[in-house]
């Protein structure tokens, strides 16, 4: 028998948990522990039965029981401020909450497979900084740019990052890499600039041994995808630009767009490192307001892995400083622009700057909220089959 709930899959025979089509390495006692709330689902478990159960009735402190469940909710996506899943109900127990469906071994599983294994290889820039490239995939190139937080790992079976990316792997050979100061690349690093992001971006390209690839640009990164197009028109077929912004936050008329610079700042400073940092789930939720607790968990972990709080910060105010308005005339490649309507994170106005000044650009629009596109949404269909269209047939 396997149990379905949420993004999960759990499988006692197999012994293998699984989140978002991932494999989650869990203890023997979390695993048991988990399977015994579904299981019990429609009871509430005391404290005794699962001592009985899970520690076979061995003496156990209640931080040593509170620290196991804290670790079976993180397994499946959960966390005990949003207890989503698992539920603990007050001087009585806990109890599995979550809508669980049970499949007989020879039912065939819709969990998705694990994504294919990535090629990982590192070059280095002029200034001496070591980059991690990840490829996968076969058809024409399409280069990924490196936005403000990346981390080619974890992003590669994160349930935000992981379906866009094997869609789009499942059509190109897909290469991402991971700037300077965050993921696998060096973070002990002196420059963090914009010119500093376009080198990166150069030198990652200059290992590509494809004379011509389509070029990505997610966010932060569509600057330095516009940057390196016009530097190098001959090497780019395809420029597209997702999400993005001509002017950093700090570079923008509005007036309230300096404040919000400086909010996102402090929110970074408080609680970055923090595992269930409230800062930090205040501040991935505002990146994904329609997102499910696991997913904008899963995108608070992978900010705290991919960098340390100081870098974070400082490639926050790099990328706030970006201004490429004076660039975007210059443009000469064929360009597709794709924004959210209702992007809490760039303003549309930014992605209408984009495609109205950079000459022949066509534009996309999505109804979404969520600054990152997550799979399950309408505008993620619309999102991934305008890239295939456009990068195939323009």
């Amino acid at each position: 028998m396997q149990f379905r709930f949420g993004r999960c899959s759990l499988d006692p025979e197999r012994r293998e948990l699984r989140l978002g089509g991932a494999v989650v390495a869990v203890e023997p006692q979390v695993f048991d522990l988990i399977e015994f709330l579904v299981r019990q689902r429609d009871h509430v478990v005391s404290r005794d039965a699962l001592i009985d159960t899970v520690w076979n009735g061995r003496i156990v402190s209640e931080s040593t029981l509170a620290t196991r469940i804290n670790a079976a909710r993180k397994a499946i996506g959960d966390d005990g401020a949003t207890q989503a899943l698992i539920k603990t109900i007050p001087r009585k127990g806990v109890r599995f909450v979550g809508d669980v469906e049970e499949r007989r071994d020879d039912t065939p599983s819709e969990t998705p497979p694990p994504p294919p294994p990535q090629d990982i290889r590192f070059c280095q820039t002029s200034d001496g900084i070591t980059l991690p490239v990840a490829g996968v995939g076969s058809g024409p190139v399409l280069l990924k740019t490196s936005n403000w937080i990346n981390h080619i790992e974890y992003d590669w079976i994160s349930p935000v990052f992981s379906p866009l990316f094997a869609r789009l792997a499942a059509d190109f050979h897909l290469v991402r890499y991971d700037g300077r100061g965050n993921g696998l690349a060096d973070r002990d690093v002196d420059d963090i600039s914009f010119e500093a992001f376009v080198r990166d971006l150069e030198t990652v390209a200059a290992s590509i041994a494809s004379p011509r690839f389509a070029l990505l640009g997610l966010s932060q990164g569509c600057a330095s995808a516009i940057a390196y197009a016009i530097a190098h028109p001959e090497r780019v077929s395809h420029l597209v630009l997702y999400g993005g912004y001509a002017q950093g936050r700090n570079r923008r008329s509005g007036a309230d767009d300096a404040g919000k610079a400086q909010a996102f700042l402090a929110m970074m400073r408080q609680g970055w490192g923090e595992d269930g940092s409230a800062f930090m789930r205040a501040f991935s939720s505002i990146y994904l307001p329609n997102g499910a607790p696991e997913q904008i968990k899963w995108f608070a972990d992978m900010q705290r892995m991919a960098a340390s709080g100081d870098m974070a910060v400082r490639l926050r105010q790099a990328c706030d400083d970006i201004d490429v308005t004076a660039l975007l005339p210059k443009v000469t490649v064929p360009t597709l622009v794709i924004h959210a309507t209702h992007d809490n994170v760039v303003p549309f106005a930014q992605g209408r700057l984009l495609a109205s000044s950079i000459p022949g650009a066509r534009l996309v629009t999505l109804d979404s909220e969520n600054h990152i596109p997550l799979h399950g949404e309408p505008s993620w269909e619309v999102l991934v089959s305008a890239i295939e269209y456009f990068v195939r047939t323009a």
